[in-house]
């Protein structure tokens, strides 16, 4: 079988290699002309570590990361609320939690496409397409043209395939932003810690190697809580202040020059089916959530390797499109509802009968049964 993937992120990167590793043919579109990932750091639960497992590239990524198994809960001013152990999501042999920055992650996930035997195809994507019972037939926007049996696309939540198949769901506001940093780490900062009760609706930081940690601040949405005309950095130390313990040694690093990553928080979740005729979306593509479960990354992640399961089994490419959103659509559901839910607690503390910590243990339990 021969298949397009369109796109190479995490998404498009994982369903390359494992499809190719399944022996299909397979070429991947990337628009970018230099393929390379993001530099802000990264959270992956353990269910993402397994799909990395499926390729063959867990060593590396263990390699280019910072493994933990639990998390801190302190309060603005450092003083700590409690100290708890993540669930394992990925099973018994694999740590509950890895942090890493995207752009090492990027570079173990590109190696492997190439190592795969894939068809990399840099600096162009989908001009055209038109299907038939058979397969697809694609012109790029160089001019080329190819004939698959499935076109993949792993395009992220700001997809054009998205609405050229006709999808009107799009990606929405959360109402949340996040402020990104990388920051050298002191010794005892060993795992994710996340400081409640401050001026802001969360701070946090990861540890993603023997020496840094990301760090994050959850901020308001709104036309003036973004950067403007000010140094980035300037604005994160400002809207960071009344963050003590670990994280004030986290701000002392800060300066106006920092790199700082700001983005609007959006969601999205598009209903079955998420593919037509012989194009099928996938990723970001059809689901995103709040990073409030960390599960973003491994979402995608599961998708790919579901995806390359049900189309190398031997199936008509009809039902095993079916019997992917059969085994994927219930999970992501959960998962972005349950994403949406904790941030709609972030924004209204008060809200009668919010359990944070109970729907965060649910869907983490979920998550340990396999995609």
């Amino acid at each position: 079988m021969r298949f397009l993937v369109v796109g190479g992120g995490i998404t498009g990167s994982v369903a390359a290699t494992a499809l190719a590793q399944r022996g299909a043919e397979v070429d991947l579109a990337e628009i970018v002309p230099e393929w390379t990932g993001t530099g802000h750091g990264i959270t992956l639960q353990g269910n993402a570590l397994r799909a990395f497992k499926v390729i063959g590239v867990w060593d590396s990524v263990r390699e280019r990361g910072f493994p933990f198994d639990r998390v801190r809960l302190s309060r603005a001013d450092g003083s700590l609320i409690v100290e708890a152990a993540t669930p394992r999501t990925g099973g018994p042999d694999l740590p509950a939690t890895m942090g890493a920055m995207r752009s090492a992650l990027q570079e173990i996930l590109s190696a492997a496409v190439y190592a795969a035997g894939v068809r990399v195809r840099l600096g162009l994507t989908i001009a055209d397409w038109s299907s038939d019972a058979a397969g697809v037939d694609v012109t790029f926007t160089d001019g080329s043209t190819g004939r698959y049996d499935l076109v993949i696309g792993a395009d992220g939540i700001k997809s054009e395939l998205r609405s050229r198949l006709g999808i009107t769901t799009a990606p929405r506001p959360t109402g949340m932003s996040i402020w990104r940093i990388l920051a050298d780490r002191d010794p005892d900062m060993e795992c994710s810690e996340l400081f409640y009760e401050g001026p802001r609706y969360k701070a946090g930081y990861s540890p993603i190697s023997a020496t840094q940690c990301y760090a994050y601040l959850l901020d308001e949405d709104t036309p003036a809580a973004g950067p403007g005309d000010r140094p980035a950095g300037q604005v994160l130390r400002e809207r960071s202040a009344g963050y003590g313990g670990r994280w004030a040694s986290i701000r002392d690093q800060i300066t106006d020059g920092t790199p700082v990553n700001y983005q609007r928080i959006e969601s999205l979740l598009v209903p079955d089916p998420w593919y037509q005729d012989r194009v099928i979306l996938i990723g970001d593509a059809v689901h995103a959530c709040p990073p409030l479960i960390a599960q973003g990354a491994a979402m995608c992640a599961e998708d790919a390797i579901v995806l390359a399961e049900v189309l190398t089994a031997g199936e008509p490419v009809e039902s095993a499109l079916k019997e992917f959103m059969r085994r994927r659509l219930s999970r992501v559901t959960m998962v972005v509802e349950n994403s949406m839910t904790l941030l709609d607690w972030e924004i209204h503390p008060d809200t009668p009968g919010a359990d944070p910590a109970a729907i965060m243990a649910e869907t983490l339990s979920a998550l340990e049964v396999p995609a």
